[in-house]
């Protein structure tokens, strides 16, 4: 198993889940024609991909799949509250899916999950090939315990790491942005992401990857260091997903 992004932050969200013959796109924040770049990038074109998993109606995690389900036919799986609240067309594959019940799609098996956000029925996953287990989660207010379980023992893990919580406060966003971001449904701080690696089954680790990092308010090596300190880890070990250059393909062997 293998996975990589084709680009994370507050301007468009895309990542790639590669099994076999299968190939996983969760989110879809960019154009089909910057998908189509992105995607090259990485030596993959629209015909590898296999489905679409939206996590949320955000746009950044949404805006181009309807352009991309119509052009494709790919199905596209979301949860109802999430369908309900997609105001970007009809999607002519359109699969429901329950984020208490795993189902899988070729050669991957998916396990959804609740999560805290300012959305209308949001979920993150793990993904497994039967023998090794990677954890997404980015778009989270706080930590629950149903996501400690759920992340637990993971082999590799995708872990936003939004803002720093000084320089969220210091900056120039309006109080009201600076609230909500900061809240339970807003967005996982360094400090906060760090705290569940505390808590969780850390040995099985091959890779730790910080997403989702605000342009603003966070900076790699703010981020590198909360999370190192608890990994007790070399600074160069833990990764970073960038907006525009995205993340290079991981092995999970």
């Amino acid at each position: 198993m293998r996975f990589a992004s084709l680009g994370s932050g507050s301007r468009g969200n895309a990542t790639l889940i590669e099994q076999g013959n299968s190939c996983l796109l969760v989110d879809c924040g960019f154009s089909v024609v910057q998908l189509e770049r992105r995607l090259a990038r990485l030596g993959k074109s629209l015909d590898d991909l296999s489905a679409v998993l939206i996590t949320h109606e955000h746009g950044d995690h949404i805006r181009g799949v309807t352009a991309l389900a119509r052009k494709t036919s790919l199905p596209v799986w979301m949860t109802p509250g999430t369908a309900s609240k997609h105001a970007g067309g009809t999607i002519p594959s359109l699969k429901s899916l329950n984020s208490h019940t795993p189902f899988s799609i070729g050669e991957l098996e998916v396990q959804p999950f609740p999560v805290p956000h300012d959305a209308k029925e949001p979920v993150q996953f793990v993904f497994s090939n039967g023998q090794h287990r990677l954890g997404l989660l980015t778009d989270v207010g706080h930590i629950t315990p149903h996501i400690e379980l759920m992340l637990d023992g993971c082999d590799a893990m995708l872990l936003e790491c939004n803002h720093d919580r000084q320089m969220l406060a210091e900056s120039a966003y309006p109080e009201h942005l600076k609230r909500r971001i900061s809240s339970d449904y807003g967005h996982l701080s360094n400090d906060q992401s760090a705290g569940l690696l505390e808590k969780v089954d850390c040995s099985r680790l091959q890779h730790v990857v910080a997403a989702h990092l605000s342009e603003k308010n966070n900076a790699p090596e703010q981020v590198v260091g909360a999370l190192s300190t608890v990994l007790d880890c070399t600074p160069d070990w833990i990764g970073i997903c960038d907006q525009e250059e995205g993340l290079a393909w991981r092995d999970i062997r």
